[in-house]
């Protein structure tokens, strides 16, 4: 598969070798334009196309090739990541929905920028900015305020919305094209903001300050703050909340799934398609703008985003681990009062079981009211502190600046490449336990042990005739009380299922 960009004015062509001769066997060109387009997952006909031979006279003969081309417009072209694209729509404008908002933006102005060149005649340093917005396909730019540190642009821009859950993307950059002797035409980024529509309360106007956080290779570093106003006008409420309920993206992906190698191609193609066109544009944009943009390097290793990533997981599952720690102090007794209370509402679940979802849900329900008056008052911004940037070490900030492939020294690449060993090797013993886990599970009727394999049978069986003549009700009444007696009846050794389950065999023995 392959991106292509409106006027269709390219050409396919197809070139058909022989592999052991290394010549053309025939190649043919087919215009773009004229291949059949679909916006469903109906497959289109084929047709036969005569090669051409390179315009040799002397063969006797002449070849076809038989292909199925098509022009999809059912899927969607990802130019950014997922987690904060900014359009999800097909690329069939046919396929598309009427718009449920609009967003409006007024890009006010900045302060404190941080000073990006030196001027003759100058001592302290100024710095020529201008803003990028990019909504879906429509990318808008500012004027450049040349030779400020705190420019006013005082610019509005309008898009329609089609999804509330998309993203936002407004850059600061200097513009190095403005010193017509300077041998860099690269713009240096000052920063970016990112803002998810579904954040934004409707009809409200948010005018907000936000900082500009760029990460360089000696650490991150404040250079200024974006002045902003924000509004998002709802359209047609019900099919604002109705978009909660669609997919995210178009049909195609989910009947006719693609590749994540594939997304991935077809990604950067759509970089270089996008960069090319506004390279064209004027004023200009600079591959390195979009590139800044689109975040074309968010899924290269980095150290400091593997530890954000895994501190983000881990406050994922912090409420289920408070739930346990909450469980435990209750069967510790220490607070006796508590303890007794945790038990009787148990016991009163069991015997009442018809009321634990409702409650559970008014539980939740409860909970969102209660901070509902503590409810974000502004639309989250970049967070040096969530992405681990104030504490990362200087050779992590080496590593996630260096080119790919490496351009650092042997001893330098040989330290990484033992510390991502380390690592590894972590993550490998403990995909591997986990593994052990399972195979334990699996063996329980798989007759490896024989004898483990005995007991299970007959715990089976006894505890189906058990649980036929005892009530529900009573067993797990019985089994909470057990589980819940104060530390004085228990024992501090594992339990015998617990025992039991560990002695279980695994493969891990057979492992070389």
């Amino acid at each position: 598969m392959f991106v292509v960009a409106e006027p269709f004015e390219d050409y396919i062509t197809v070139i058909v070798e022989d592999r052991v001769g290394g010549n053309d066997v025939g190649r043919v060109q087919i215009p773009v334009s004229a291949v059949e387009r679909r916006t469903g997952d109906k497959p289109v006909g084929s047709r036969w196309f005569t090669l051409d031979n390179n315009g040799n006279n002397n063969s006797q003969f002449g070849s076809r090739i038989h292909l199925r081309l098509s022009l999809d417009g059912g899927y969607h072209v990802l130019d950014e990541a997922t987690m904060y694209t900014s359009d999800v729509r097909p690329t069939a404008k046919e396929l598309w929905k009427p718009h449920v908002g609009l967003l409006e933006i007024g890009i006010l102005g900045a302060t404190g920028l941080m000073p990006m060149k030196v001027r003759d005649g100058k001592g302290s340093g100024t710095a020529d900015s201008y803003c990028v917005a990019k909504y879906g396909p429509k990318w808008v730019r500012t004027r450049t305020v040349v030779d400020s540190l705190c420019p006013k642009w005082n610019e509005q821009y309008t898009w329609e919305v089609n999804d509330p859950c998309t993203v936002v993307t407004i850059g600061v950059f200097d513009n190095a094209r403005v010193d017509k002797s300077n041998s860099n035409p690269r713009d240096a980024r000052i920063g970016k903001v990112r803002i998810r529509l579904s954040t934004l309360e409707t009809e409200r106007v948010y005018t907000h300050s936000y900082p500009l956080l760029v990460f360089h290779a000696t650490g991150v570093k404040k250079t200024g703050e974006l002045h902003l106003a924000v509004r998002l006008s709802r359209g047609n409420a019900v099919n604002m909340f109705q978009m909660y309920t669609l997919p995210l993206l178009p049909k195609m992906h989910y009947t006719q799934p693609l590749g994540v190698h594939l997304i991935e191609r077809l990604r950067y193609q759509t970089l270089n398609a996008v960069a090319a066109r506004l390279s064209r544009a004027e004023p200009p944009l600079g591959r390195e703008v979009v590139e800044y943009m689109l975040d074309h390097d968010f899924h290269v290793w980095s150290m400091r985003r593997s530890k954000a990533n895994f501190f983000r997981l881990v406050n994922v599952v912090s409420s289920l681990v408070w739930v346990a720690r909450l469980v435990e102090a209750m069967r510790s007794w220490t607070k006796p009062v508590c303890s007794t209370v945790f038990v009787a509402v148990f016991l009163f679940m069991v015997l009442f079981p018809e009321l634990i979802l409702p409650s559970l849900f008014l539980y939740a329900a409860a909970v969102g009211v209660w901070r509902f008056r503590k409810r974000p008052r502004h639309p989250p911004h970049m967070d040096a502190r969530i992405s681990h940037a104030e504490t990362v070490f200087p050779d992590e900030l080496d590593e996630e600046f260096d080119t790919f492939p490496t351009s650092r020294g042997f001893e330098v690449v040989r330290m990484r490449y033992d510390r991502v060993r380390s690592i590894a090797g972590r993550i490998q013993t403990v995909v591997g336990d986990m593994a052990s886990q399972g195979e334990r599970a699996q063996a329980l009727l798989s007759w490896r042990d024989p004898r483990a394999t005995f007991i299970f049978l007959v715990f089976y069986l006894v505890s189906a005739v058990g649980f036929y003549v005892v009530p529900v009700k009573l067993t797990v009444a019985v089994a909470g009380l057990y589980y819940l007696r104060p530390p004085r009846f228990r024992r501090r050794l594992p339990s015998r299922g617990l025992s039991f389950f560990r002695r279980l065999p695994s493969r891990a023995d057979s492992l070389l």
